[in-house]
């Protein structure tokens, strides 16, 4: 069977100029992907013209209708037909495409979408009257008279009849809807001073609202803290860490969670450049490096941050739809990202997420209640000797820890030796321990429940830690050093990183054409396949810019040890013991989460429990 070679022709090529139809159409098929695309670009232009109110409403996912309405500055009468105009724009003078301080600046978004769609624009700018200018599939009509008040409305309709085999590729008008709704929060984040709202109006009136935040007030920090609360719900906010850092002109802020606030995908992770949603790999890949040493691989950090700079430090004009960016210096906004949000993860020192405790409540279920209403009645509270009686009965050794620790604070027995305030021991006295695993500890307002077991191997952990990085990491010589034979640019990728691959132990020195020679190897892990590590670092190299197989492979040695080398679950524990743990885990960073993110204790408010059992 004979195959036509597509390549050979007997009719030579000719050069076409294109028509400025077609290439608006073939611009949108860069810019507008689906209609969350559009809806982004409409956005971004009622932001970079300084509405204070933003509303967006769609139909049928985005397909048939899409609304922006804005309080901004609009657009001239006779600007109009410019705004259409490929590559026409008020945002830049075209001198410098570096130094650009808003969303837009190509002026490809209102001409991509006229070509692609039924497209008008109303608009007003204070001092004159309103103007409305429609264009279909490419085709511009005259300027008219309109009614608006102020600002600028976009409408958008039927997206994609002039290109119709582009609407085979939407998915269903829910999935395109959620995108939407993911694109218009985002930018909400980026603006907490103006106030968003997101409606759905398929099937005509009013519709529904499905998404509002009102604009924020206070400071910079306050605003963000309350506009992410209501995006991204109350718990992340309650167990977010507030981070600011400046390094070399770049400024990076916003709120990283907790790591016992994980997530089982990367859904939660929003990275902002100077305002700008983005999803770029090098910053995913600093926030993943970040938590490294806390989360296992199937869990996902929680956070939103943000790095500010001078626009000339960062490109934007990298991608069609602007939603990557390149550094002038990628290996400063990643070293800034992974040192400040482990210096704040440190700070936290034992905190553990709240949601733990939260799910530990909802779990707890009260007994059938009778038909006739539960009394609530008022709590008695034992006499001191009363409970030291019940602690002598029910646990002895403790009964030298009541005096000062009670549901309630009481007024301390006097004691030859000063006793430390429950307010001074934010995990509390030990009371007890059940099934052999588990402390009970008692704070001034509530109770602890303490992992032994997971507590004490995080302890162990850090400290093995802390040995490595004062000492170094011991390097065994090879015999006979192991070649590995690689092409010459995976040969380059490698050596450039071979001094920091030499601090974990891993000796490599090139060794002719592409192949390199492992001379040493970390003593920690015993017998290695030299090709299979370099194989692994380099797939990491190439997928996110830098490697962590050594240091994981090392850390989860240290782990293992740490876990052999811990408390086991089903000793018993004297009361000194127990509250020595509960001492150098207030003192020692990260121990409210073991090796793999998971809580080593939860809280309970005696408030919250005293609910469960109807009393006030």
């Amino acid at each position: 069977m004979v195959y036509a070679d597509p390549n050979i022709s007997n009719d030579r090529p000719v050069i076409r100029q294109l028509d400025d139809a077609a290439i608006n159409r073939i611009a949108a098929g860069e810019v507008v992907e689906r209609p969350a695309s559009a809806v982004k670009e409409l956005v971004e232009n009622a932001i970079d013209a300084g509405a204070k109110r933003i509303a967006v409403e769609v139909a049928d996912g985005g397909k048939t209708l899409i609304r922006v309405t804005d309080d901004g500055c609009g657009i001239a009468a006779e600007d109009l037909p410019l705004a259409l105009s490929r590559h026409a724009t008020s945002k830049i003078d075209g001198s410098d495409l570096l130094n650009i301080h808003t969303f837009g600046f190509r002026g490809e978004a209102l001409p991509s979408l006229g070509a692609v769609g039924r497209l008008t624009i109303t608009s007003r700018v204070p001092g004159s009257e309103a103007a409305k200018i429609h264009v279909a599939g490419g085709k511009v009509e005259a300027v008219k008279p309109a009614a608006l008040r102020t600002g600028t409305v976009v409408e958008l309709r039927d997206l994609f009849y002039a290109t119709p085999a582009r609407l085979k590729f939407m998915r269903t008008d829910r999935a395109e809807a959620q995108a939407i709704s993911d694109i218009v929060k985002r930018l909400a984040m980026a603006e907490p001073a103006i106030a968003f709202t997101l409606r759905d109006v398929s099937g005509g009136g009013e519709g529904r609202v499905t998404f509002r935040a009102d604009r924020e007030n206070g400071d910079l920090f306050d605003a963000l803290h309350a506009r992410l609360a209501r995006i991204l719900g109350r718990e992340f906010a309650e167990n977010a860490l507030q981070i600011d850092a400046t390094r070399e002109g770049l400024r990076l802020y916003g709120y990283a969670a907790l790591p016992t606030y994980s997530r089982g995908a990367a859904v939660a992770q929003y990275l902002f450049v100077n305002g700008r949603p983005v999803r770029d790999k090098m910053l995913t890949g600093a926030l993943r490096a970040a938590y490294f040493d806390f989360l296992s691989r199937d869990r996902h950090p929680a956070a939103a941050l943000f790095i500010d700079c001078d626009p000339t430090l960062v490109d934007v004009n990298v991608h069609p739809a602007k939603s990557e960016v390149r550094f002038r210096d990628p290996g400063l906004a990643r070293g800034l990202i992974v040192s400040s949000l482990r210096h704040a993860l440190a700070e936290a020192g034992h905190r553990a997420s709240s949601t733990v405790a939260n799910a530990t409540l909802g779990a707890m279920r009260p007994e059938p209640a009778p038909a006739a209403p539960a009394r609530v009645y008022q709590m008695d509270r034992p006499s001191p000797m009363a409970r030291q009686a019940a602690y002598r009965a029910q646990s002895p050794g403790f009964a030298e820890l009541s005096q000062n620790y009670s549901g309630r604070i009481v007024e301390p027995v006097p004691e030859t030796a000063p006793v430390e305030e429950p307010q001074d021991l934010p995990l509390g006295a030990a009371r007890g321990q059940v099934h052999e695993n588990y402390i009970i500890a008692q704070t001034a307002d509530g109770m602890v429940i303490v992992d032994q077991h997971a507590a004490h191997e995080r302890l162990v952990y850090e400290k093995l830690k802390g040995q490595m990085a004062e000492n170094g990491v011991a390097a065994q010589a090879l015999l006979i050093p192991e070649i590995v034979d690689l092409i010459e640019g995976d040969c380059a990728r490698l050596m450039a990183v071979a001094d920091d691959l030499a601090r974990f132990g891993l000796t490599i020195e090139p060794f002719g054409g592409g192949a390199v020679a492992v001379r040493e190897t970390p003593a920690i892990l015993g017998e290695v396949d030299a090709r299979a590590m370099i194989l692994d670092i380099l797939d990491e190299l190439a997928d996110q810019g830098e490697s962590q197989t050594v240091q994981a492979r090392i850390e989860s040695i240290l782990s293992r040890v740490a876990c052999h080398g811990s408390v086991r679950s089903g000793r018993r524990m004297r009361a000194e013991e127990m509250n020595a743990l509960l001492r150098e885990m207030e003192a020692t960073p990260h121990s409210g989460q073991c090796n793999h993110g998971r809580p080593t204790y939860v809280e309970l408010k005696l408030s919250d429990i005293e609910r469960l059992f109807g009393r006030s």
